[in-house]
């Protein structure tokens, strides 16, 4: 299989309110985005994998990503005695106080949009803008739905027998029910990330857990704007899933998208149309900030972004302040005021400050 070379992130470790070590990955600049976890995956691996890859360098060229293996999973602790939906929700709420992402979006796929959904919920101040792919309010278990129920034990058979194994006849199956347009390639991709993610008995029990899983008491209780994705064909999670998720949010927006496929593959149509429906929402939250109308005035080549580091630092915060209240790091607030010193010829805080307030008296 083919080795690339990972995107750029930098890896930290925090430990949940029960004592279980999570790690998580930053990547990319701008508005922060917090990608919800899910199941199988593993944030070193997926940087260079064929079947993550891409996701990971759209999403990282939109926005500063936030994303974090489950419990269980990935670079976090294994040997977990709790993997509950409650934990998932109370592990989201560690990491973003850890960080100190003050507001935020959310992506939340397949397991991880009810994170998202419950998240939101309870926390609206905290979120902007949602999207959800492939995901769902009510676990399999929940559902009244047989087909499902049979669909979740065949993973779960599957798990059992065949867990990494590199079998051509396992891999067919497994990838059937998460990519069937997946190529060699991929398909290999995710039967390796199998091996390296998690052992088959803690799988089986996130799987478990995953069909006890039940938001749709909060649906209503969303404020934030929200975009609903889902593949026609997805045979996973149930196109009606995402529909009824769209129907439940209030003012949910629903764009149902034409590929089989639960994890879109970056060489299918259905990717194109994801990337441009995630630019058009996610660059409206910035349409909706307005910057101060003296420093933009007066100091029109700066971005909007630049211009609200600016007037932070007028206010008199300082860079961790800063990043606070906007939500991103105290490396993206340098680098802003980095280049907004080269664009208004100033050497120093204290100068720009004093630029700022005298245009402001003007």
């Amino acid at each position: 299989m083919e080795k690339r070379s990972a995107i750029a992130q930098t890896i930290g470790f925090t430990t949940s309110r029960d004592g279980v070590r999570l790690a998580y990955a930053f990547s990319g600049q701008g508005r922060p985005l917090v990608k919800t976890a899910t199941w199988l995956t593993h944030i070193d691996h997926d940087s260079r994998s064929p079947f993550w890859r891409h996701w990971l360098e759209f999403l990282s060229t939109e926005a500063q990503l936030l994303r974090y293996d489950e419990r269980g999973n990935g670079l976090s602790d294994h040997d977990v005695e709790d993997v509950s939906f409650d934990r998932w929700v109370e592990d989201l709420e560690t990491l973003v106080e850890h960080t100190g992402l003050d507001r935020f979006s959310l992506l939340g796929i397949s397991q991880g949009g009810a994170v998202a959904v419950e998240y939101a919920a309870r926390h609206p101040d905290k979120v902007d803008r949602i999207i959800l792919c492939g995901a769902y309010a009510q676990g399999w278990a929940r559902r009244d739905d047989k087909q499902d129920v049979r669909r979740a034990s065949a993973l779960l058979e599957l798990v059992a027998s065949g867990w990494g194994e590199d079998n051509p006849a396992y891999r067919q199956i497994f990838t059937t029910l998460f990519a069937p347009d997946a190529d060699e390639q991929q398909a290999r991709s995710l039967t390796e990330l199998q091996r390296l993610s998690t052992d088959p008995a803690t799988a089986a029990r996130l799987i478990a857990a995953a069909g006890d899983i039940d938001v749709q008491a909060s649906l209503g209780k969303v404020r934030a704007p929200t975009l609903v994705m889902h593949a026609r064909d997805d045979a996973r999670v149930p196109f009606d899933e995402g529909r009824r998720l769209a129907a439940s949010i209030p003012g949910a927006r629903f764009v149902p998208l034409d590929s089989r496929n639960h994890a879109l593959l970056g060489n299918e149509p259905a990717w194109r149309d994801f990337k441009a429906e995630f630019r058009r929402f996610f660059a409206a939250a910035d349409a909706g900030r307005r910057p101060s109308l003296s420093i933009e005035s007066r100091f029109g080549d700066l971005t909007p972004r630049e211009i609200e580091v600016t007037e932070q630092l007028a206010a008199g915060l300082d860079n961790a302040e800063i990043g606070r209240r906007l939500g991103i790091s105290e490396k993206t607030v340098r680098n802003h005021l980095t280049r907004v010193f080269d664009k208004l010829g100033v050497q120093t805080r204290a100068q720009l400050i004093v630029r700022v307030r005298d245009s402001s008296a003007d």
